[in-house]
């Protein structure tokens, strides 16, 4: 199985966590792990999984993310299998009860980057995840780097059955 975590991150948290997932395809000679821009979306469609990760900024994934998803051809990921991730703030962390109601409308990064994946053909195999960090710029709350270990593992394993 062809693999790629892809992942933008600001403060470096995202990062923190696709590395965390990388654990679980460690030894896999098709295995890569990049920077959203370190890819062209030609080259996105030779893989047999992506898991792909971003900041949540503005409810959504940061803009490079989103670029290079719209940017893929229509059907491209027809055989590929994905997972979509995101970091973000928890809702009961927030204490702005406009902030927090705006979240709770807006949402997070990663169902988006699913459902855009899924539009260009590719495949779900587990439900978008979040991972949280304590701020803005983090740091990440503890526990998610194992968090991600345990949800890379699973992804992993319904990869290869489904």
């Amino acid at each position: 199985m062809k693999t790629l975590i892809l992942f933008d991150s600001y403060f470096g948290n995202t990062e923190k966590i696709a590395r965390a997932f990388a654990k679980a395809f460690e030894g896999d000679q098709e295995f890569a792990i990049k920077r959203n821009h370190e890819t062209t979306p030609e080259e996105l469609s030779n893989y047999d999984l992506l898991i792909v990760g971003s900041p949540t900024r503005g409810f959504q994934p940061t803009e490079d993310v989103a670029k290079l998803i719209k940017s893929i051809k229509p059907g491209a990921l027809k055989n590929t299998k994905i997972a979509a991730f995101d970091t973000r703030v928890a809702l009961e962390s927030i204490h702005n009860k406009l902030l927090k109601g705006m979240v709770h409308l807006g949402g997070y990064a990663a169902k988006p980057i699913a459902a855009r994946l899924c539009k260009k053909g590719a495949t779900q195999v587990i439900e978008p995840e979040g991972f949280f960090v304590m701020d803005t710029e983090g740091p990440l709350k503890e526990g998610e780097l194992e968090r991600a270990e345990a949800w890379g593992l699973k992804i992993r394993e319904l990869a290869v059955v489904n």
